[in-house]
């Protein structure tokens, strides 16, 4: 390749690994323009580059022949005697010569790593996974990969890709050996390596599989990187490569995070007879995520009405969200459904319980939040330590503490571990109920359960010593907070202030002033 043809190709990488990698911020307009266009451009292949490797000779060629023998007739011992004279070009002869029996050339490469480890270059390495790929074994051929990109080395993947490059023609090999790199990369989440080579493949005219894309979409949405995963997706469609319906069902999730339910909507519709019921769930909780609950519902009827039965995963999605907006008629008769479908195999379960009695405690409603709790009992489904701590935040956030500190006490006779949800909404009930002290003792125990608070328990003991007057408590907690490199909201930070200023304790305001000052937090 021709210097300005190198230099044009890494100015379109260097744009592409910046969208890919998710730790570098995401392009300017300018740069994504520039991103577009290199997309949009005619795809001429360069031809793959054809490397050579010398003949064996003299002693070398004897070594090679003799070394053949004892390997194809299993003869390690006196193999063994031949070692200390093995030398990477010897090497990669042997192999060469037994690439048709890939069982033999794994073995006996594994046996060099065992015996010589240092033998094995980034060419021997190159040749043994030609030698997989082509003879269909890609999970052995992933296995070294996932090895050798493990090892970190800073430039070693432009290294191995270009190795791979020049032992092609040589070793006869299948262009899958650059789609299970790729495939490695996406699975090993390293999006930026996984981008260069895919850049690299399309330059030399070969493409991933869909099998592959879906393994790099995946790694990005699993990154949370819908944004990049769409427009991979569409280079993958202009490079010709077809999607498969799980290709398409990680789109559609992809542009509902986006917020991009028309496109995700269309691009639903025209799956066709490939719509699954995971396609249905994608979008009816893009869909629930908005607040759009009619046409959630509306796709969970069309599903019925295609022949697919609704999952528990339609169901308890379509529940947590109606509980979440506080529409617990709805989320309730979606129960009585569930309950009716046990011969299709939906049936409500411990996600489905937990869920309605979290919604119920949250508006206060605890009576039928334990109606559900004893309903799950008679069905067999045993309450974990999420049905305990629903039921205690509902009966604390009613000021019914000692109903919750029973509760507490039955966590011993089921096996359950109160955790920071736990001691969480203990600290709430306390709080309701103005006890700040006892809810101050309530959070040193959870700090010597080993359980970590978070700023909404901070706030909520900060506030409760504000609204006691007892401003030495509120700073006591607040630097506790702060120690913990947490920072109250605005709200609680006004509250210290207003209750400082109505108590007319100038000494203690002008004191939590400065340590704000000195802590760098801005005061409204």
């Amino acid at each position: 390749m021709g210097t300005m043809k190198m230099l044009k190709y890494q100015r379109r990488v260097g744009v592409l690994e910046s969208m890919a990698n998710p730790k570098v911020s995401m392009p300017d307009s300018s740069q994504t323009r520039t991103v577009e266009k290199f997309m949009k451009r005619n795809w001429n292949p360069v031809p793959i580059p054809h490397k050579t490797l010398a003949d064996a000779k003299g002693q070398d060629l004897d070594y090679v022949i003799v070394a053949h023998s004892h390997l194809v007739h299993s003869d390690w011992t006196n193999l063994y005697t031949m070692l200390s004279s093995l030398s990477p070009f010897r090497l990669k002869h042997i192999l060469l010569k037994v690439q048709n029996d890939h069982v033999l050339s794994l073995e006996f490469f594994n046996w060099v790593e065992i015996h010589k480890p240092n033998m094995l270059t980034l060419d021997i390495n190159s040749i043994v996974l030609h030698i997989l790929t082509k003879n269909k074994k890609f999970r052995s051929a992933e296995f070294i990969f996932r090895k050798m990109l493990e090892s970190n080395s800073l430039d070693f993947p432009e290294k191995l890709f270009d190795s791979l490059l020049y032992s092609y023609r040589m070793c006869d090999s299948s262009p899958r050996i650059f789609d299970s790199l790729f495939k490695t990369y996406a699975h090993l989440r390293k999006c930026r390596n996984a981008t260069d080579t895919f850049c690299s493949m399309k330059q030399y005219g070969i493409l991933p599989t869909a099998e592959s894309c879906n393994a790099y979409i995946s790694s990005l949405m699993s990154l949370n990187r819908p944004d990049i995963a769409f427009k991979f997706y569409k280079e993958m469609r202009r490079s010709m490569v077809s999607p498969n319906a799980y290709t398409l069902n990680m789109i559609i999730n992809a542009l509902c995070k986006l917020g991009k339910l028309g496109e995700a909507v269309d691009l639903f519709e025209n799956m066709g007879l490939t719509r699954t019921v995971s396609s249905y769930n994608t979008l009816i909780c893009g869909h629930c995520k908005q607040g759009l609950f009619s046409t959630a519902m509306k796709l969970k009827y069309g599903m019925e009405k295609n022949g697919l039965n609704p999952s528990n995963v339609t169901y308890n999605t379509l529940i947590h969200w109606l509980c979440k907006a506080g529409k617990m008629n709805e989320a309730n008769k979606l129960l009585s459904e569930m309950k009716a479908m046990k011969a299709v195999g939906v049936s409500p379960n411990i996600i489905t319980y937990n869920t309605l009695i979290n919604g119920y405690s949250l508006i206060g409603d605890n009576e039928k939040g334990c109606q559900l709790f004893m309903e799950m009992s008679r069905s067999g489904i045993k309450a974990d330590i999420l049905t305990y701590n629903a039921l205690i935040l509902g009966l604390c956030k009613d000021g019914k503490t000692r109903k919750a500190a029973y509760m507490v006490r039955e966590l011993d006779d089921r096996k359950l571990t109160p955790n920071s949800s736990t001691f969480s909404a203990l600290i709430t009930g306390q709080c309701v109920r103005n006890n700040s002290e006892r809810a101050f003792l309530l959070y040193k125990s959870m700090i010597k359960s080993g359980c970590h608070p978070n700023e909404c328990t901070f706030n909520t003991l900060i506030s409760s010593f504000c609204k006691n007057d007892d401003f030495d408590g509120a700073f006591q907690v607040l630097r506790e907070m702060l120690d913990r490199s947490m920072v109250p909201d605005q709200l609680i930070l006004l509250e210290i202030q207003t209750g400082l200023s109505r108590n007319r304790n100038e000494n203690m305001l002008v004191e939590f002033r400065k340590e704000m000052e000195v802590r760098h937090i801005k005061l409204t």
